[in-house]
């Protein structure tokens, strides 16, 4: 590339000059010249350099080996860049060969929940529950495909024509799914679910509005005397970060097995078995699924199974698990209420074609499941605990159910947060005894308690 082909690289920005003394790099628009030279620098490097041969080096070392190669390809590019625009290139260039290209500097933000990306052209993010469209482009569908290849692959999974949809996880733990054409229509799609590095801990969401001390206490008992939990709401409502919690207190001498389709919750536990379902190979054969798993953790001696989420007929061994002995299990279901939750529940278990009478699944409903914590995200971005309902046995062919903390909705602040209070009903749980004889007790007071939330 001569002088006259200089890429339109615009005069450094503040943010730029700050990735220069070694600052975080925020996405920046990119023309078609710079995502050209890029490009062409990525492809001389590899011709250059065998990193393949230098997989034996120490991580750092390599990085700086590779940035020599690369600012020597930039110099001899003669292309007309600031120093700046030199070091913004070649850091782009390390995010595609050890990173994830483009989307590198949104995965080091730590301020970032989701990364949403809509074909090559089009990349949102949701900060703090809001969205927001970024400058972040890849240089064509091929290239989305390649960072996609390289995220599934990671993680001995696969995506392609014949298997266009797959589910999988980044080294930090955030969860990846991605859809490309033919059923996505107008090009790849991705969606990552990230999970900070300071995880979130339940007295973090007391702090942040999310639940009050008082509820915090009783879930707090709950665990400790191992009642079966449903932690229940839509998409990035907040169960994952909710049942992380909760996990916290669990006794460390208990055996915890965890079950997920793609592993993202993220335990402390000292004794923890992790297991993750397996895709179908390439003949179509191999695929182990969540229930194949569950039947398998009751083989491992476990104290409590945690299953990342209840969407199928894996549903029925585990209400079968919590009534035979595995008490203090806790899963996640999709569900717009406590009894919405029911309902799911009834209809998973129908899939596993058991040839269970509908009372006879809600009798199995009704003696596992202690307590429902359903969750959601508001209109404002934020997550909050919508109501702690007790699971109370049968009335007939009905499965009863009492909430003993309810979050109010009042009405939304001129600055567009919602306004409201937690509340308890009055209501002291039947399972009061059990959380006696276990050594929690919970004063009375708490479950009159109110809350405003401003």
């Amino acid at each position: 590339m001569t002088p006259t082909e200089t890429p339109a690289i615009s005069p450094a920005r503040p943010w730029e000059q700050r990735a220069a003394a070694g600052g975080a790099r925020p996405p920046r628009p990119l023309s078609k010249q710079y995502q050209d030279l890029k490009f062409t620098l990525h492809r001389k490097l590899l011709d250059k350099i065998n990193l393949d041969a230098l997989a034996s080096i120490e991580t750092q070392q390599l990085r700086n080996e590779v940035r020599q190669a690369l600012t020597s390809l930039v110099d001899s590019e003669q292309t007309l860049l600031s120093a700046v625009e030199r070091n913004q290139i070649v850091a782009e260039v390390l995010d595609e060969v050890f990173g994830l290209g483009p989307l590198e500097p949104l995965l080091q933000d730590p301020t970032i929940s989701d990364i949403l990306v809509n074909g090559h052209s089009q990349v949102y993010v949701e900060r703090r529950g809001q969205l927001e469209l970024t400058s972040v482009t890849f240089k064509d569908d091929n290239h989305l495909l390649r960072i996609i290849d390289k995220i599934v692959s990671q993680v001995g999974r696969r995506v392609d024509e014949s298997s266009p949809m797959v589910d999988a996880r980044l080294m930090d733990g955030s969860r990846v799914n991605a859809i490309i054409p033919p059923l996505a229509v107008d090009g790849p799609l991705v969606s990552i679910r990230r999970f900070g590095t300071d995880k979130l801990m339940p007295h973090d969401l007391v702090e942040k509005q999310a639940m009050t001390q008082g509820m915090l206490e009783l879930l707090q008992g709950a665990v400790k005397a191992r009642l079966n939990i449903v932690v229940s709401g839509g998409t990035g409502s907040g169960k994952t970060t909710l049942l992380n919690g909760l996990s916290a207190f669990i006794n460390p001498k208990e055996r915890v097995v965890t079950i997920e389709d793609a592993a993202e919750l993220q335990l402390k536990q000292p004794h923890l078995a992790r297991l993750e379902t397996r895709p179908p190979n390439m003949e179509g054969g191999g695929a182990v699924r969540q229930r194949e798993l569950l039947i398998n953790a009751l083989r491992m001696r476990p104290d409590r199974i945690i299953v990342g989420e209840c969407r199928a007929e894996e549903a029925l061994d585990m209400l079968q698990a919590m009534n035979t002995g595995h008490d203090g299990s806790m899963t996640t279901v999709h569900a717009n209420s406590p009894r919405d939750v029911i309902s799911r529940l009834e209809v998973m278990v129908t899939m596993a074609n058991s040839n269970l009478s509908l009372v006879s699944i809600r009798h199995q409903i009704s003696s596992a499941i202690d307590l429902i914590v359903q969750t959601s995200r508001l209109s404002d971005g934020s997550r909050k605990i919508m109501a702690i309902t007790e699971v109370g046995g049968m009335e007939g062919e009905t499965v009863t159910l009492q909430d003993l903390f309810v979050f109010e909705k009042r009405g939304i602040s001129r600055e567009g947060s919602v306004q409201g209070r937690f509340a308890a009903t009055g209501i002291r749980p039947r399972f009061s005894e059990r959380m006696m004889a276990a050594g929690v007790t919970l004063p009375g007071e708490l479950f009159e308690a109110v809350v405003e939330v401003h």
